[in-house]
């Protein structure tokens, strides 16, 4: 394919210009190594004033980069929306960590769910703004409503994690096959040590409560909660007795953080 931009910097190809980036915005920067990593790879000289999860500001200049006409150009699409994705995230995590008031751990873990070429970019903008992209630190198995369909059971699912001794059941009730009650107690039984009411339901989540209090092992089970949880929900959840709160779409999906490339002039 040919690039238009080749012949239209033809006369000037030979030249390199300087430019500045600035934030339009507050928020938190991240996709910092990204975006060097990015910018050398292309030839471009990029040079950034903050370190991933500092706090940067509306009209704030950030950096500063050196490059040919054509390079610049692609400076434009590349780096900007490195830098913009991943610091929009980031700004989305620490709102959500903020309004947790450190009483709720904060997951997102929806970075699964995005193209392979950008996990890492988002999971490490989850961690800029102070959130987990795991439910828990510790080596762990998640066991879903699918592992568990095709393993038969939570009683069959949870012996089959049994072999790895060493790692922490996570299991995901849902109330299909039984009630969340059944589950809640079936998954205590098989040794989970955090249950994830996955379905978005105050209703359950009580139930789940409920059945870890009858069974006196509460402080024994952490319980996490997930399904289509927004932001601006976690003021009214803080109220519920939840250990982990789990935020996707809203925080992988948050707006960019929007930034803008200048030119400054030619480099001498």
């Amino acid at each position: 394919m040919i690039d238009l931009r080749d012949k239209l910097f033809q006369t000037i190809s030979g030249q390199h210009f300087q430019a500045s980036l600035t934030v339009e915005d507050d928020g938190i920067l991240s996709g910092v190594e990204s975006a060097l990593e990015r910018s050398g790879q292309l030839g471009i000289s990029l040079k950034l004033y903050k370190e991933a999860g500092a706090v940067i500001s509306s009209g704030e200049k950030i950096g500063t980069l050196t490059a040919s006409p054509k390079k610049m150009a692609m400076a434009e699409e590349s780096i900007i929306g490195t830098l913009a994705k991943a610091s929009g995230i980031a700004t989305a995590a620490q709102k959500a960590v903020q309004l947790s008031e450190n009483r709720v751990r904060i997951v997102s873990g929806s970075w699964k769910k995005m193209p392979p070429e950008t996990k890492h970019l988002v999971r490490r903008a989850v961690i800029c703004g102070g959130a987990h992209f795991r439910i828990c630190d510790d080596p762990m198995i998640y066991l879903d409503k699918n592992y568990i369909r095709m393993l038969g059971s939570i009683p069959e699912a949870l012996t089959a994690a049994g072999r790895f001794a060493d790692h922490i059941k996570v299991i995901q009730i849902r109330g299909f096959d039984n009630t969340v009650e059944t589950e809640t107690s079936q998954a205590v039984s098989g040794g989970s040590k955090i249950i994830m009411v996955d379905t978005g339901s105050i209703g359950d989540l009580n139930s789940c409560l409920k059945a870890l209090e009858e069974l006196n092992v509460r402080n024994q089970v952490q319980v996490a909660f997930a399904g289509d949880v927004k932001i601006s929900d976690i003021p009214r959840l803080l109220q519920y007795d939840i250990d982990i709160l789990c935020i996707g779409k809203e925080i992988v999906d948050a707006r960019l953080l929007d930034m803008k490339l200048d030119v400054t002039g030619r480099e001498e």
